[in-house]
């Protein structure tokens, strides 16, 4: 995956993204009354979104509840390119993200799996993927905060103090 910013987005599409942020379900109809567009209008304009990979509309699970009672987000310094590494690691099942950075690590991995046993085999895989020199687990035991409903409206930010 690659960060694109060929495409820019109008105030009518970031206003049907920010309804369908809301609920991912949410009808056509309903979503052009709040957007004034018809429906086929706005069915048009997601199919649009979606072909251009804008935006994605999937169920979010709460990995406790399916099953995955360990979460963790392992850090990995590579020798070489990180992201043929990164490649490799994202091909592996329990493997739910994977960022090329810059800083100590080359690589944030997030993992999700069932227990502590399958979490150290993992671990251990990503270990052995050629390019790899070594990890750091940072095991989750809390979640704060999380959030999809980003990415349509730049933040608003405080005033400058004294200038």
């Amino acid at each position: 995956m690659s960060i694109r910013r060929e495409l820019v987005l109008d105030d009518v599409s970031r206003a049907i993204i920010e309804q369908l942020q809301e609920d991912g379900r949410r009808p056509y109809a309903r979503i052009a009354t709040a957007v004034g567009l018809s429906e086929a209008a706005v069915r048009q304009r997601v199919q649009r979104l979606l072909d251009a990979g804008v935006m994605q509309i999937v169920a979010v699970t709460d990995p406790l509840q399916v099953g995955f009672s360990r979460q963790a987000m392992v850090a990995v310094r590579t020798a070489g390119d990180p992201r043929a590494v990164g490649d490799a690691i994202a091909a592996l099942p329990e493997v739910i993200y994977v960022v090329v950075t810059a800083g100590p690590a080359d690589l944030l991995v997030e993992v999700v799996a069932e227990d502590d046993d399958q979490l150290l085999g993992t671990v251990a895989r990503i270990r052995a993927v050629e390019g790899v020199t070594s990890t750091d687990t940072h095991l989750y035991l809390g979640l704060r905060k999380q959030t999809y409903a980003w990415g349509t409206r730049r933040p608003e930010l405080p005033p400058a103090a004294g200038i």
